[in-house]
């Protein structure tokens, strides 16, 4: 392997690198720091993908990294000896983030130079329609640039299998390894207009887009509501600067909804997110011009989608006219309601339903599923899991999957589209909020009627970030660390249960009874207390950072709490 300082010689003896990138390396050249940084080890490609800082080096996104993945996808291709599968090919799709076209565009290049057929969107697209699009188009793969819920310096490269999901462990792990093998500067690229001209270098994009309008549509459960309630009713919408707003408003309008106000500071797409330190629903300042926006014209939510539009956050109004942030469980569980409920009503609700969530997700959505007869299947973190699950039930008919989601603001309502979808999120939450309007509440009475009946959830996740060359080190040793002493007690409730998902056990504390868990091998340890609240660890697998997930619940929305800061003050201890 070599040393960061003969990667930085590579790369500093190409006189041909363009120039942002020679820029980049001149900025450098004096801290080795910095050069260390970029250049010490290749940018991580897990199963989800790689994201990175934008920039020069191995351990950055530029043309050549981007270039040395698309060629692990084409050796993948190429070592299957069938010409069908390069003649369906790949799509792309791209989000708002700086140098997305692109990074697009190169991955089309390396694909046509091993003939292999690319569909380029012809501007950019959420990732949810990229993954309509492999389905649609039937292609053997797709390719999603985009970082996400990032920084602006930062950008991504995700790879999407011909499910619609993203790439499965076996297939990933055989392209990491092509990654490793191919030298980036020596990657095959064709010129687009020759790959054009032999068909193999294909721009699409209207066609897909109205395909899967049609079946947003089909999200709706009480068209009758939209068309008496939902019709004139506010909604406020923030793209983020990102890709949702090319679609969302018109599936808004295709649904019924006609009084749609879109942020108009955050409307066009815009790779510095210009009004937004972070573009993350998740975070209540992301959502603050929405808020004022819905409080100046009267309406009762802000929903706002990061730049790729896979993921959505909602802000709602209070009696008291002030706007409160629900937290990714509560969407999942107030959509799920509301789903179960309107489908009960319609008589429409299958008698083999299941909800699929993450088992860092809460509870409070199983528990409404459990209420109305419906199953919970958890899995592990990562969309592709819940997309296995649907193909699963497609193929055996043991369930009729309802809704799936995680606690990081991820949702999919019907299974046109195998990853997290905003559109149809924010579709189905429109008819919620016309569904409560209905009944002259607001979506904030609904969640504490919620709470009322299944008790107070609440859920916190900590994040500690481990970045540059030890980075790595630190968090395998803090799993380490929490796997070699288990926890006796959080917040000063017994651990009863530990659930080991890297070994797949699950151990009985009591009895010290051991369970195999069957689901694919993840490091992740979660410890299940007295009382049933639970406290999950995980790294994460696109960032340098290691996850403290928290789940409790109470009788009283202050005895939930308490209980919560009881369990992160004992996490601190360990931290310590």
């Amino acid at each position: 392997m070599m040393s960061w300082e003969e990667n930085y010689q590579k790369w500093a003896s190409k006189n041909d690198l363009p120039t942002d990138l020679q820029a980049d390396m001149e900025r450098m050249a004096n801290d080795d720091g910095a050069k260390e940084d970029a250049f010490y080890t290749p940018l991580s490609f897990g199963t989800a993908g790689m994201r990175g800082i934008l920039g020069a080096g191995i351990n950055r996104m530029n043309i050549y990294t981007v270039r040395q993945a698309t060629e692990g996808l084409a050796r993948l291709m190429d070592s299957l000896n069938d010409p069908q599968i390069k003649q369906r090919g790949v799509v792309v799709s791209y989000d708002s983030r700086h140098y997305s076209p692109e990074f697009a565009a190169e991955a089309g290049r390396v694909l046509g130079a091993h003939g292999i057929k690319a569909y380029i969107f012809e501007a950019l697209r959420p990732t949810p329609e990229l993954s309509f699009a492999v389905r649609h188009l039937h292609t053997y793969a797709g390719i999603m640039i985009t970082a996400s819920h990032n920084p602006k310096d930062y950008n991504g490269y995700k790879i999407y299998g011909e499910d619609g999901g993203q790439m499965p462990p076996k297939e990933s792990d055989i392209i990491t390894d092509s990654i490793r093998q191919a030298d980036m500067f020596e990657v095959p690229v064709g010129e687009i207009a020759e790959l054009k001209a032999a068909g193999l270098y294909e721009i699409v994009g209207t066609d897909i887009d109205n395909a899967y309008l049609a079946e947003v549509k089909t999200v709706s459960v009480d068209q009758n509501l939209i068309d008496t309630v939902g019709k004139n009713m506010k909604l406020v919408y923030s793209p983020l600067h990102g890709t949702g707003a090319l679609i969302a408003g018109q599936a808004l309008r295709n649904a019924g909804f006609e009084d749609v106000l879109i942020v108009p500071e955050q409307a066009e797409p815009n790779g510095d997110f210009p009004t937004v330190a972070l573009p993350n629903p998740e975070d209540p300042k992301a959502l603050a011009m929405g808020i004022e926006l819905a409080k100046k014209e009267g309406a009762d939510v802000a929903i706002a989608v990061d730049p790729d539009a896979d993921r959505m956050g909602i802000a709602v109004r209070q009696p008291s006219g002030e706007f409160v942030l629900l937290t990714g469980n509560q969407i999942g569980a107030v959509l799920m309601n509301y789903l179960l409920t309107a489908k009960k009503a319609a008589g429409t609700l299958p008698a083999n339903g299941v909800l699929v969530k993450s088992i860092v997700s809460s509870e409070f959505a199983a528990d409404i599923a459990k209420d109305f007869g419906v199953e919970t299947i958890n899995v592990l973190t990562g969309f592709k899991y819940i997309a296995e699950q649907i193909q699963n039930y497609e193929d055996t008919g043991a369930h009729t999957f309802l809704f799936g989601f995680e606690e990081s603001y991820g949702y999919l309502v019907k299974p046109f589209a195998r990853d997290k979808d905003s559109i149809q999120a924010t579709v189905l939450m429109a008819e919620v909020a016309a569904y409560y309007k209905s009944l002259g509440k607001t979506v904030y009475d609904g969640v504490q009627e919620l709470f009322e009946k299944y008790g107070y959830f609440v859920e916190n996740t900590k994040s500690l970030t481990f970045a540059g060359v030890d980075g790595q080190d630190k968090i395998a040793a803090l799993i380490a660390k929490f796997r070699a002493n288990t926890p006796k007690e959080f917040g000063g409730n017994n651990v009863v249960k530990v659930e080991d998902f890297a070994n797949s056990t699950e151990v009985d504390v009591a009895t010290g009874q051991i369970t195999k868990i069957e689901l694919p091998t993840a490091e992740v340890l979660k410890y299940w207390l007295a009382d049933g609240s639970w406290v999950a660890v995980r790294p994460s697998g696109t960032e340098p950072k290691i996850k403290f997930y928290v789940g409790t619940k109470g009788a009283t929305a202050d005895q939930a709490d308490a209980n919560l800061a009881a369990i992160k003050a004992t996490i601190d201890t360990y931290l310590d």
